[in-house]
């Protein structure tokens, strides 16, 4: 039975180790300084180099955050360009690199856990982090 017990506990030990973790902000901020700095600025407010050649200009990315919570599946499907309905100018560009290699589960808010692409969800552990500031 010992024996069991311990096959048990090794087999929840691997597959603890193999399961994917949830990116950092910091692996967020590199694709956010790469993809959209330009126009949203290196803090996010909106104030980018290229922002003063859209109309309307790019959203502040630290002002997210509705009612004390952050809309994760909101952000995400702007950011993969699933949904950008309402947004005046749709002038954000896709971004399929975002959509491509490992998958890691992410809870949007309805827990239930989706398989997202790393990418994107590092991006989203990123701009969820600067609604602090």
């Amino acid at each position: 039975m010992t024996r069991w017990i311990l096959f048990g506990l090794l087999g929840g030990v691997a597959v603890a180790c193999a399961a994917p973790s949830m990116p950092e902000p910091s692996e967020g901020r590199v694709i956010y300084m790469k993809n959209c700095a330009q126009c949203h600025g290196a803090t996010g407010k909106g104030d980018g180099p290229w922002a003063g050649s859209y109309d309307p200009p790019p959203a502040d990315l630290t002002q997210l955050e509705r009612g004390g919570a952050f809309p994760k599946a909101h952000v995400l499907s702007v950011i993969d360009g699933y949904d950008r309905t309402g947004l005046p100018g749709q002038d954000m560009p896709e971004f399929g690199l975002l959509l491509e290699g490992e998958t890691v589960p992410v809870d949007t808010g309805d827990g239930v856990l989706t398989p997202t692409p790393r990418p994107l969800a590092a991006l989203m552990v990123y701009l969820e982090s600067l609604q602090a500031q």
